[in-house]
């Protein structure tokens, strides 16, 4: 009985300080945390050869960071690695992986460490879409999807999240999509892969929490629709409240989301009052 007891007692203790933490979180999505410094930080950016990924290497090339630029596309991730030169940064590596085979991602990151050494911000931003209703999606497409957008965060935490723990020092960042808060109409495959993401980034943040690892911070960032190639076309019906937003815009506010240690980042507000009211 007594054991029953000591078990309880450590649980509740347990969930106590896990609801604290996310307290403190949603406290500091309306007071500003003082922001940190990244210079020097070995910054991991998977999908930097275009789009969001290419812009968070730009604004992390201002701020001093060491840049380790992933991306399948050799050519697009030589330009990023350029224009980050070119915007102050000292020391980028570019590397052609296919985030989509675990082999790859482990023999890489293996070149990495060799090379650059311990990854200390990872940002999982590489994503694809299928954009076809469900039952006009190919299965191999559907199969790419969940490689990329989820399975790829299981072996980049696999690959440096140990050297994180070793120093109890690192940022783990998800880049996510509102489509992983709320099913969307024609992204079924998507939605379920970005909840997937959401989903085990919360879980290793409860699992760091649990190891009392206090050095390692997770960021979760959820933005409606951009406008990159991966959304072309997209419209939306409330354009005041859920409009199309502005990749330099979303970006300023992933970085600034990331110097602030916040746990959550929803673009735009108004899908912190829509999950509000979904739960």
């Amino acid at each position: 009985m007594s054991s029953n007891l000591r078990s309880a007692r450590k649980l509740l203790v347990f969930l106590a300080k896990l609801l604290f933490s996310i307290l403190e979180a949603l406290i500091f999505v309306l007071i500003p945390r003082p922001r940190k410094n990244v210079a020097g930080e070995i910054v991991l950016i998977t999908g930097s050869g275009s789009g969001l990924g290419r812009l968070l290497a730009l604004q992390f090339a201002r701020l001093g960071s060491v840049l380790v630029l992933w991306d399948i596309n050799t050519e697009g991730n030589e330009e990023t690695l350029q224009m980050a030169q070119e915007a102050g940064a000292t020391r980028v590596h570019a590397y052609t992986c296919d985030c989509s085979r675990k082999e790859d991602v482990y023999r890489v990151a293996n070149q990495v460490k060799k090379e650059v050494g311990d990854v200390s911000i990872l940002i999982n931003n590489a994503g694809i879409v299928t954009g076809k209703n469900f039952l006009d999606s190919p299965d191999e497409l559907m199969e790419k999807s969940f490689d990329v957008n989820v399975k790829a965060h299981l072996w980049t935490y696999k690959a440096f999240l140990p050297a994180m723990i070793a120093n109890d020092h690192g940022h783990l960042v998800c880049i996510s999509s509102s489509a992983g808060l709320v099913g969307v109409n024609g992204l079924a495959d998507y939605c379920a892969s970005k909840y997937a993401a959401i989903g085990f980034a919360e879980s290793m943040f409860v699992e760091t929490f649990a190891l009392k690892q206090k050095g390692i911070k997770t960021t979760i960032v959820c933005p409606f629709f951009i406008k990159t190639g991966m959304f072309e076309g997209c419209t939306t019906k409330c354009p005041m409240l859920l409009p199309i937003l502005e990749p330099d815009y979303v970006v300023r506010k992933i970085v600034d989301a990331i110097l602030q240690e916040k746990l959550y980042l929803y673009i735009p507000k108004f899908l912190y009052f829509m999950m509000f009211l979904k739960r």
